[in-house]
This record gives structure tokens, sequence and C-alpha cells, in this order.
């Protein structure tokens, strides 16, 4: 048992992070996040190869959002690299904060580089409707950060 949840850990755990890190732009506060979901998954649920993965993405995704909503979108601020750098990374940070919570976990699922068949697993929804919903949220987050 032991050594399955070691395998799951150095298997997923950055993926976790990813997620973690893409919906928090701040890495000790997306490691923190991370490790809480190891954790708690450790204590809470037995390793099973079908469907561990997903559950840890879907609690890596919900544990981030709701430290996000907790401070409002804010956080460290990091340089950001495209023509907007600070300003802009705020302003999507404090847009996603503002978003339904499914519409910001499909845009950093995709962020982290999930599959669609990886994103619809940890959302619980068909292949086939992951492309609609996010394209809906990648316009419900244009329309917030204009706002």
């Amino acid at each position: 048992m032991e050594d399955d949840f070691e395998s799951l850990f150095l298997a997923e755990y950055p993926r976790v992070l990813s997620i973690a890190q893409r919906i928090l732009r701040n890495h000790g506060e997306a490691e923190r996040v991370a490790g809480e979901v190891m954790v708690a998954f450790r204590r809470e649920h037995s390793i099973n190869p079908n469907d561990s993965a997903v559950r840890l993405h879907r609690a890596a995704v919900e544990t981030a959002l709701r430290r996000s909503r907790s401070r409002g979108g804010q956080g460290k601020l990091r340089k950001g690299s495209g023509p907007g750098g600070v300003e802009e990374s705020q302003a999507v940070r404090e847009a996603l904060a503002r978003m339904p919570a499914a519409g910001a976990a499909v845009l950093a699922l995709r962020a982290s580089r999930l599959t669609y068949a990886e994103t619809a697993a940890v959302l619980g929804v068909e292949v086939q409707q992951v492309g609609s919903l996010l394209r809906r949220a990648e316009l419900r987050l244009l329309k917030e950060v204009n706002a």
C-alpha cells in the first residue's frame, strides 16, 4: 500500500503542483496546496489505478480555486512576460476568481496541459463537451478581464 502511494505521488505530484500553480500563480502557495491535496488523499482514499489521478487533479482544482477565492484572486505578483506584464496577470487572476468554478477549472486544467480526456474525467463530463466548455470559459474570461 505504501509503495502504491509512493508511486502515485511520484507520478502525479508534478501535475497536481502545475494545476495549483496555474490557478494561484504563487509557487509557494501552490506547493502548500499540492502537499495538502496529497496528504488528504493519503488519509482519505485508497489507491485505485483507474481513478486516483482524476481524484487528485479534481482536488487540486477545487483546493486552489477555494484558496484563490478566499483571497479575492489576490496574491504575490510575478513579473509577467507578455506585453501586459504584471497588470495583465493581475487582471486575469482577478477575473478567474470572479468566474464560476467550472469555467475557471476547465481553463486551469487545459493550461496545465491535461488532455481533453483527462480534463473531462476531472470535471465529470463527456470528452465531447470539453471543447464547448473551454470556448465558453475563454469567452467569459475575456468578458471578465475587459469588464
